[in-house]
């Protein structure tokens, strides 16, 4: 009985993440959540606020190459490493620049409290049901294409509760919530990051 409880104990410790994972998705995520500045900085000047998403997309684009040429940009390309998965080390880390696009667009594409909500639902919605299916998913049943159900029950509760605290209308959270779930369950990688915003977005303006 002994030899199967220790048997038992180390298979869920095997299944479970390392320090290096989890430190990485911390800082990972840490970034992402940094775009929800963008309403706020929106609502006090859109115009400044869509030329700095650019400026930053762009300037990223420029650091991330050279970086890939050898040519160290101080900070980022550490922050770049840090925040690297393993299989991502020798490649270009495609991430930041959806992340930029995605709120972009949602500017663009949508008035207020459209693309608050859609850019809330990527920084809150995307980034806990990252971390939440990175450190307690367990569940992974076939239809969330291998995306945890604990992350995802995350992203609806987390989109839920931002686009109520932005527009109070049940509804237009719920469809919100609804939508931005099953995009982030979508095998997406990190084209998520454009795809989830300007959905949600799309499903808010025809309900509001």
């Amino acid at each position: 009985m002994g030899a199967i409880i220790k048997s038992s104990h180390f298979g869920l410790r095997a299944g479970m993440p390392d320090i290096r994972e989890i430190k990485v998705e911390l800082i990972r995520k840490s970034i992402h959540f940094l775009i929800a500045l963008s309403p706020v900085m929106a609502a006090a000047n859109r115009t400044v606020t869509v030329g700095l998403l650019m400026i930053g997309t762009l300037g990223y684009a420029v650091m991330e190459t050279l970086r890939l040429r050898g040519i160290a940009v101080p900070v980022i390309s550490s922050l770049t490493n840090m925040a690297s998965r393993p299989k991502d080390k020798e490649r270009f880390v495609l991430g930041p620049i959806t992340l930029g696009l995605g709120a972009l667009l949602a500017l663009l594409l949508y008035p207020a409290p459209a693309a608050s909500i859609a850019i809330y639902a990527l920084a809150f919605g995307d980034g806990f049901a990252s971390l939440v299916g990175k450190l307690f998913g367990r569940l992974r049943p076939a239809f969330l294409c291998g995306k945890s159900l604990e992350g995802s029950l995350a992203c609806f509760t987390a989109i839920f509760f931002a686009a109520y605290g932005v527009f109070p209308d049940y509804r237009a959270a719920f469809w919100a919530a609804l939508t931005g779930t099953l995009v982030e369950a979508l095998p997406l990688g990190d084209y998520d990051n454009i795809f989830l915003p300007v959905t949600v977005g799309f499903v808010v303006m025809t309900i509001l």
